[in-house]
């Protein structure tokens, strides 16, 4: 696969086939892959957790109680930005019309909605889950690292016929999660990933969220003699 089909095909998948395990020789290699990314100075801040059978079970039972029982937790970092303004609340609300309404799920509905938002908890049904944290003492350069590691391991998994869909919904439940995996206190997580094998005719996998074209964020500054 060529990188620039991996980078314009990648997509958030959200139906996964569980049955089809992924071996330890390969998650290795893929994240052998992955640690390739570049970082300052190649400090490589990333700390990799991989769940899968009884533990992954484990963590979607108890993220799955929390959020139906309204505990909507609170994540150690924020993700998105405290007040909402526009283009970007217009962005996120089409994208979630969208993705609701190729569901056929009215975002009135209540019961529905929970409904579609747990499998996040259930890892949208993929056989692994992985979770990634960082240091706590690191800075903001490291998270820049940090999100090139990530899109470096997201096509790196489309090479090797898999697909990812990375998750922040399990931020806000770091504290039931880190105990589950171990993460020793200094680590903060930064976010969750489903790797697996999509269902190739599994609906939801067919959404495509829009992409402004490179004219509509791209500046071409010129020297300004007033200056």
């Amino acid at each position: 696969m060529k990188v620039n089909e991996a980078i314009v095909g990648r997509q958030s998948i959200r139906a996964f086939d569980g049955s089809k395990r992924i071996s330890d020789e390969m998650v290795l290699e893929l994240l052998d892959i992955a640690g390739r990314a570049p970082s300052g100075s190649n400090i490589q801040p990333w700390h990799v957790y991989i769940v899968r059978d009884e533990l992954k079970q484990k963590i979607t039972d108890v993220c799955s109680a929390r959020y139906f029982e309204g505990d909507e937790g609170e994540a150690e970092y924020h993700y998105y930005p405290r007040v909402w303004r526009q283009p970007y609340i217009g962005r996120r609300r089409e994208t979630g019309f969208g993705l609701y309404g190729l569901l056929g799920i009215d975002k009135s509905d209540i019961e529905a909605v929970q409904a579609y938002r747990v499998t996040n908890y259930q890892f949208f049904g993929a056989p692994m889950g992985l979770f990634f944290t960082i240091d706590r003492d690191m800075e903001i350069g490291s998270w820049l690292d940090y999100g090139m590691f990530l899109q470096s391991l997201m096509l790196a998994a489309r090479a090797l016929g898999l697909e990812t869909c990375p998750q922040a919904a399990f931020c806000p439940y770091y504290d039931s999660v880190m105990p589950l995996i171990d993460a020793p206190a200094e680590q903060m997580l930064v976010c969750g990933m489903s790797l697996g094998y999509a269902v190739t005719d599994a609906a939801i996998n067919h959404y495509r969220t829009p992409r402004r074209s490179a004219v509509e964020f791209t500046h071409f500054p010129v020297l300004n003699d007033q200056r």
